[in-house]
């Protein structure tokens, strides 16, 4: 079975919607004209809709005319990256420092695209849940919808998720059973000594020093403290202090991110973070204080939904461009703590392009949207057969 027939013959309208969220990105938690659009399409398709999960988050709920089943979910994040765009597209950004360029907007309108052609069907017993997310890029969308009681209010039996890939063979949907993208930590340190004149610095407890030490000091965590046959990655990525020239400042600040496939292997990173910040105290007698906040679990699939998935997603792209032999990513994604509360099995998809996700050339190929639309479709209406 190819692209739906009837996904394919409003796919140029799909173009045309994602194309106009694109021009007009919006950031986490900050979506209420993507939400808002959302809303009004899943109402006018006849879908009960409910606005503000999450913040700003849309769910739609649509009862099959099978009868009485059981509840599928299919969500879609909505937000924005927080950088410039650089492509010059004749669609591309109208609104400074916002991008979609992780490919959101795309994922909602293939999400909307299912909507509108199950609203149409409704070939399926019991109900489809379609789930507009905030807030992916970090900020905690999905944990914001738990909380408000997303599942509770509306419960699903299983739940799926998609994203595309622009570095894979167009068309090509891969699914990794069990663990299959890392969890994630962000970490500020701070450094408090005292400053002094750049021609004295005798006088200082320099923190830039200090935390040029503690930035050498953090590496040896995973080359000496995780065990090789696992995987972690520790990097800083913001250095932050001073002001001038002649001035040894008294504050530095040491930001950055870890990654891990296994929650005791978070843990002892967090404690050997806050060992060394300690030893650093002692060792200089300044304050050295950790914040670490976990933002993203480790995402992982359930086997048996990962193998329905993609026999699903067979049945549109071919046998021959479906894979479960997918590398582990040690990117994050928040999907993960919908997982955790519901099983389920989330996929990605490859498209022409060839420039990496949150790059600023990054484009979306528009062929996308169908293919992503039908698969949502297909998994939606092959677990709710009558």
């Amino acid at each position: 079975m190819p692209v739906l027939e009837r996904i394919a013959q409003f796919a140029h309208e799909l173009t045309a919607l994602r194309q106009d969220i694109h021009a007009h990105p919006e950031i986490g938690f900050e979506e209420t004209r993507t939400s808002g659009i959302v809303a009004e399409l899943l109402e006018s398709w006849g879908i009960e809709v409910h606005r503000g999960v999450g913040k700003t988050g849309v769910v739609g709920v649509l009862q099959g005319k099978l009868g009485e089943g059981r509840s599928i979910g299919l969500r879609a994040d909505m937000d924005a990256l927080p950088m410039e765009e650089q492509t010059n597209l004749p669609y591309r950004s109208q609104n400074p420092g916002r991008f979609h360029g992780c490919g959101h907007d795309g994922h909602t309108t293939m999400l909307l695209g299912a909507a509108r052609y199950l609203a149409e069907t409704r070939d399926f017993a019991g109900r489809v849940v379609f789930i507009f997310q905030p807030a992916e890029e970090g900020l905690g969308g999905a944990r914001a919808m738990l909380a408000d009681g997303l599942f509770e209010r509306f419960p699903c039996d299983e739940v799926y998720g998609m994203h595309n890939n622009p570095l894979a063979r167009p068309n090509l949907v891969e699914v990794r059973s069990g663990v299959a993208m890392a969890g994630a930590t962000f970490f500020d340190i701070e450094i408090v000594g005292r400053g002094s004149h750049g021609a004295a610095p005798h006088l200082s407890k320099d923190p830039i020093v200090i935390g040029s030490s503690l930035v050498q000091a953090l590496q040896s965590i995973v080359s000496r403290n995780v065990d090789p046959v696992h995987s972690a990655v520790v990097s800083v990525t913001m250095m932050h202090s001073g002001s001038a020239y002649n001035v040894v400042p008294d504050r530095a600040v040491i930001s950055g991110t870890i990654r891990f496939f296994d929650d005791a292997v978070r843990d002892m990173i967090h404690e050997r973070i806050q060992d060394l910040c300690a030893g650093f105290e002692t060792s200089y007698r300044v304050s050295v204080k950790p914040d670490l906040r976990p933002i993203f679990s480790v995402l992982r699939n359930d086997p048996e939904l990962s193998r329905e998935y993609l026999e699903a997603a067979a049945e549109i792209v071919g046998a021959e461009l479906t894979t479960a032999d997918k590398e582990l990513v040690t990117g994050s994604e928040d999907f993960a703590d919908m997982l955790n509360a519901v099983p389920g099995a989330y996929c990605n998809i490859g498209h022409s392009g060839g420039i990496p996700v949150h790059n600023p050339a990054f484009v979306l190929d528009d062929a996308i949207l169908p293919v992503g639309a039908s698969i949502y479709a297909r998994i939606a209406e092959r677990r709710l057969a009558a």
